[in-house]
């Protein structure tokens, strides 16, 4: 029997970083020795103060149907995170929690945007923006940072993106795959820009925000003329170590989270119970329980920072937060390396997977073609042997 698949999903292009992790592990199944610098996934177990609240809501039979948008005590928690570390007074029916940021962003695009309707995004971008845009009929415009700007967008050039048909902006703050962080300057020049389009909403991915080496986490919602047209999505996977238990949520103009809801109740309805109940201790623990993640990420990105140096052609920026670096390697297109011809960034990144053994994700997929990511969530053991590698194929 021949199965015709929707157009939808014939356009949809597989996720980079899992594409990249799923050959990783078929590799390591042949028996090859991978190093896998390409997950943004914390090496770090998950804190027990939080793995206790999960054990301890198991024995107290949480195990039921969970409202759409999230127990009131953790939307409760929500609010008092916002209020604590970002200075955002939401009510309860402005927050949503989902099945993970990435369910959260998705939500936001389908309840916001129709066909046309196009969708700024800064580049380098998180790898599923754009495709969540394009799930929703949106169009993605993309506009290119470098190097010399820290991967940052200015307001000329969103001055200039902006056209009649511009819905939204999408931005990460920290950046995926970037580590740059938008200061709390350059947000208001953006805004400036802004105040002259009432109706363009902002998202602002806000995942990262406690992996932050720079200092304060500045919010676009912060700033009152944009707190009614801006969308803040964070959640506990990154700075918790908690990428498997899958809770993220949004603070956003109560229109926006009420459709978010009624979105999600045709689709997943509540996330996970036992989850929930973990999330609301994670985000009522001071801060400071999980600097030492902070640190360690910290002192990895020196390494890494000082170990790429050594290699020629590698240029970086100093990410100031997450937990990746984002080198331009275009010095090594036109070069033929251990046989292959390097054209691009997928062909240096499937260069050094398949014969420096280490994982890494072309910057394709984030909308530099210049660039590859590379992830120092790993052992610092990990890291030296992994750019030994590198260095050695490229010698």
């Amino acid at each position: 029997m021949s199965m015709q698949l929707s157009d939808r999903i014939n356009k949809l292009k597989a996720s980079a970083t899992l594409a990249m992790a799923a050959k990783a592990r078929e590799l390591r199944a042949e028996g090859k020795d991978i190093i896998g610098l390409s997950l943004g996934e914390p090496d770090f177990n998950t804190p027990d103060f939080i793995k206790e609240a999960a054990i301890q809501a198991v024995n107290d039979n949480y195990n039921s149907y969970t409202p759409v948008d999230g127990y009131t005590e953790l939307k409760d928690a929500i609010i008092t995170k916002f209020k604590r570390d970002n200075n955002l007074s939401y009510n309860r029916s402005q927050i949503v929690v989902s099945t993970g940021a990435k369910q959260s962003l998705y939500n936001v695009a389908q309840v916001y945007l129709n066909a046309g309707d196009e969708v700024i995004l800064p580049c380098p971008y998180w790898v599923s923006y754009s495709d969540i845009v394009k799930l929703a009929g949106g169009v993605p415009v993309e506009v290119k940072t470098s190097i010399d700007t820290d991967f940052k967008m200015t307001a000329t050039q969103l001055k200039e993106a902006i056209t009649p048909k511009t819905k939204m902006i999408w931005y990460s703050s920290p950046c995926n795959p970037s580590g740059s962080i938008y200061s709390k300057e350059e947000l208001r020049s953006l805004a400036d820009v802004l105040k002259k389009y009432p109706d363009i909403i902002v998202v602002s991915d806000e995942i990262y925000e406690h992996i932050n080496y720079a200092g304060d986490h500045a919010s676009m919602a912060q700033f009152d003329d944009m707190y009614d047209r801006t969308v803040t999505v964070n959640g506990v996977a990154k700075a918790f170590a908690m990428t498997g238990w899958r809770i993220g949520y949004i603070g956003a103009p109560e229109s926006i989270a009420r459709a978010c809801n009624k979105m999600q109740g045709q689709v997943t309805s509540g996330a996970n119970c036992i989850a929930q109940r973990a999330v609301i201790t994670a985000l009522e623990a001071p801060v400071n329980k999980i600097q030492y993640m902070v640190d360690e990420f910290k002192n990895r990105r020196k390494l890494i920072l000082d170990l790429l140096k050594e290699i020629p052609g590698f240029e970086c920026n100093e990410p100031e937060g997450a937990f990746y670096v984002f080198p331009d390697i275009s010095y090594y297109f036109g070069k033929t390396i251990q046989g292959t011809t390097i054209n691009n960034a997928s062909d240096f990144s499937m260069l050094l997977l398949e014969q420096a053994n280490v994982a890494t994700v072309t910057g394709d997929a984030f909308g530099n073609g210049n660039c590859i990511r590379i992830s120092y969530a790993a052992s610092t053991e990990q890291i030296k042997e992994a750019v030994k590698r590198i260095k050695d194929v490229l010698n």
